[in-house]
């Protein structure tokens, strides 16, 4: 855990106007929907909460959860919820599919997907070794999905592996229990492989091998942009804060997690912090601002969607992003 308590002198002079730009009238209402049940990654919106910036910034925020990507663009998408979480590939074949939604800050900036396996009974060594070799995950997840650009990417043939539809929660006692050789998982959960598997564990990422998609975006539900610009601002610059609150120390983030949402293990969700750390940093977001979506970046995302999903309705990316609301005063952590 990185622990400092020295704020840059830029993002306090950035932020010391936030409670001023709230109105004097009463507070806008946003729902926010997560992609999942709440986990570390999403410890920076109760953290925020918690610490009364977005009510400083005249914002009534209200968390709610939602079960995938696909879900929780539906609810932006449609106006159910005013903003969100969703996974960038999901949330663009949404918009393909009419919902309204608009990209406003990187949650994700590297892909968190990744494929683990045990070494010493697979006999894996990496994924030239996974021709012959069973897969195990939900049918409409993801890595099957792009499994042709993981394929193509590491040399080997498509129709070289098997797939094996469980249930997400019945990856890892499917694997312990040798009845699939590998599964795919999102890296936020990397330790909690490390901690079952040892040395044992095998592992490669798809950004390692170029397949590196944008992950969990936050999106604003469109007609909502086009009338609440100042809210849809206001809320990415304190989430921007607060993501920057948490990077600096975790701790506090994670406590307010565990207050709002039970059945969380703490060691757990402190691991997962430092794993999120990892996926938000990118020579962007670094240097530019945290959040930033990189064009080149969307571009290759929506390459690589257009080509292992079905688009119905084929859309111009600069039209789904926005950078504007981001403040350059917040920068990702470097690793």
């Amino acid at each position: 855990m990185r622990i400092t308590k020295i704020v840059s002198a830029l993002a306090v002079i950035a932020l010391a106007g936030l409670s001023s730009m709230s109105s004097s009238g009463a507070a806008e209402k946003i729902t926010f929907v997560l992609n999942w049940f709440p986990t570390a990654d999403h410890s920076p919106y109760y953290y925020a909460r918690e610490q009364g910036w977005y009510a400083d910034a005249g914002l009534e925020v209200d968390i709610e959860s939602a079960k995938g990507s696909a879900a929780s663009s539906q609810k932006i998408g449609i106006g159910q919820a005013q903003l969100g979480v969703a996974d960038l590939p999901t949330a663009f074949i949404a918009r393909s599919k009419g919902a309204n939604l608009v990209g406003v800050m990187a949650v994700y900036a590297n892909s968190p997907q990744g494929f683990y396996w045990r070494k010493s009974v697979s006999g894996i060594t990496g994924p030239k070794d996974f021709p012959g070799h069973t897969i195990g995950n939900p049918p409409g997840d993801a890595a099957r999905a792009m499994w042709p650009a993981f394929a193509q990417a590491v040399g080997i043939a498509e129709d070289s592996v098997k797939f094996i539809n469980i249930a997400p929660q019945a990856k890892m006692p499917s694997l312990m229990s040798d009845r699939i050789d590998i599964i795919s998982d999102f890296y936020n959960g990397h330790d909690l492989k490390v901690n079952a598997m040892g040395d044992d564990m095998g592992f490669i990422a798809w950004r390692d091998i170029g397949v590196n998609p944008y992950g969990n975006t936050i999106f604003v539900n469109g007609e909502y942009l086009k009338d609440h610009k100042e809210a849809v601002a206001k809320f990415v610059e304190v989430t921007q804060k607060a993501f920057n609150a948490c990077a600096m120390d975790h701790k506090p983030c994670i406590d307010a997690l565990l207050k709002n949402v039970s059945g969380l293990d703490e060691k757990a969700q402190m691991d997962q912090w430092l794993r999120v750390e990892e996926l938000m940093s990118t020579e962007a977001t670094r240097t530019v601002a945290l959040g930033y979506l990189d064009p080149a970046g969307l571009d290759d995302s929506y390459a690589l969607v257009e080509k292992y999903f079905t688009l119905e309705k084929p859309f111009d990316v600069k039209d789904a992003y926005t950078n504007e609301f981001l403040s350059k005063a917040f920068k990702a952590p470097a690793n």
